[in-house]
This record gives C-alpha cells, structure tokens and sequence, in this order.
C-alpha cells in the first residue's frame, strides 16, 4: 500500500475529506486529514474511524501512521 492509495481509501470512505498522506520511505506515513465527519469527535474518535477505514494494512504494510486530524472551520459547532 502505498501514499496514494491510503489516501484514496480515506476519499472513498469520507468523501467530503481534504486528505494528504505522504510517505519518506514507503512504511511510515503521515496523514493530514480535514472532514466534517469529524465535527463533535474526541481526537481518540476521529483517529479510530480512520483506522477502520485503513484497516489490516496497519501493523503490516503499514508500519506506522502518523495522524493529523480537523473540522473543517465552516463545521464547527462553536457558536461564537
């Protein structure tokens, strides 16, 4: 698996997700990744639905995932 298409599998399962995933050495990935699916979701939450999403690749082709997650800024549910 490699950068491009972990990044494909995030869009496939989130497709409102602005995703960047890139890779120094082709298992260690970092991954940025903004959608309104996250709005309301503990940090913890937001990275478990993007391990589900990746799913058995980590720990195996995937050696390690370095996340980055947000809402979007027009998501938020801050009122002020």
């Amino acid at each position: 698996m490699d950068a491009r298409q972990i990044q494909q599998s995030i869009e496939q399962q989130m497709p409102d997700a602005r995703v960047l995933v890139s890779s120094p050495d082709g298992v260690h990935f970092t991954a940025e990744i903004e959608s309104g699916a996250f709005a309301g979701l503990s940090r913890i939450a937001q990275h478990r639905m993007v391990h589900e999403i990746i799913g058995p690749a980590l720990g195996g082709e995937i050696h390690a995932l370095s996340l980055q997650t947000r809402v979007p800024a027009d998501s938020s549910t801050d009122p002020s």
